[in-house]
């Protein structure tokens, strides 16, 4: 974590008014339009990569949809993996996170600006109550981000399985799916040193509901596996 600390270290000076800010955000949170929070956490966000060592390369924002009610569906590399879609998803973003991440500052005032779910993978009720939330908040005109490997891969750019159930929330809501493909992500906050990184966010073209609606959830998790797995052998070496 010595990166963090270099990140916190090069904003020492910014950070206590942004940290009120997000503090007072997330306490008043219903009072505030979702993209002027949204933005709040992306400065604070965009303070910590710009400092960190960190080189985003980005491509395929133009198939983030401009409507919200949309779903990105990610490798699940690391830490780095939220922070890294957060800073480039200019479209407030939600996601579903683990429930051991509720309580840690500053990602806690987060997902409660954005309305996150923690969610238990070891509770399978618990599990399914965060997915008829998702469901509900994404009808709703919410965006979410959710990991469909339910844990980093501790593999590098290899991928795990995706597990089909992280997908009805797809087909309930009929919303359009990205897949988003991250590359070298890991190396950012789940190795040592402060080293310059160079991370790559592929944001891939949108599956509608056209598409995918006469699949199987088995079927669209392999479909958005397949296309993730493309980009990442496509890019790995860029």
């Amino acid at each position: 974590m010595v990166r963090i600390l270099l990140m916190v270290l090069r904003n020492l000076f910014r950070i206590p008014s942004a940290w009120f800010k997000l503090c007072h955000y997330a306490k008043h949170t219903e009072k505030y339009p979702e993209l002027e929070k949204w933005q709040h956490i992306q400065y604070i966000l965009r303070m910590g990569v710009t400092s960190g060592n960190i080189d985003l390369v980005v491509t395929g924002t133009e198939n983030i949809p401009k409507e919200n009610g949309f779903l990105l569906y990610a490798n699940h590399q690391g830490l780095f993996d939220v922070l890294a879609i957060a800073t480039t998803c200019d479209m407030p973003l939600a996601a579903v996170l683990k429930k051991e991440l509720a309580n840690i500052p500053f990602l806690k005032q987060i997902i409660a600006c954005t309305k996150s779910f923690p969610m238990d993978r070891e509770n399978i009720k618990q599990s399914m109550e965060v997915i008829v939330n998702v469901i509900k908040e994404v009808k709703k005109g919410r965006n979410y981000l959710i990991f469909p490997e339910g844990t980093r891969s501790k593999m590098g750019n290899k991928m795990g399985e995706f597990h089909a159930g992280s997908f009805k929330c797809a087909g309930k809501t009929k919303a359009p799916v990205v897949p988003v493909a991250l590359i070298d992500c890991f190396q950012v906050l789940d190795q040592k040193g402060i080293k310059p990184v160079k991370v790559q966010i592929h944001y891939l073209t949108p599956i509608l509901y056209e598409e995918y609606k006469d699949l199987t959830t088995v079927e669209l998790a392999k479909l958005v596996r397949d296309r993730i797995e493309a980009a990442i052998e496509a890019n790995i070496s860029v």
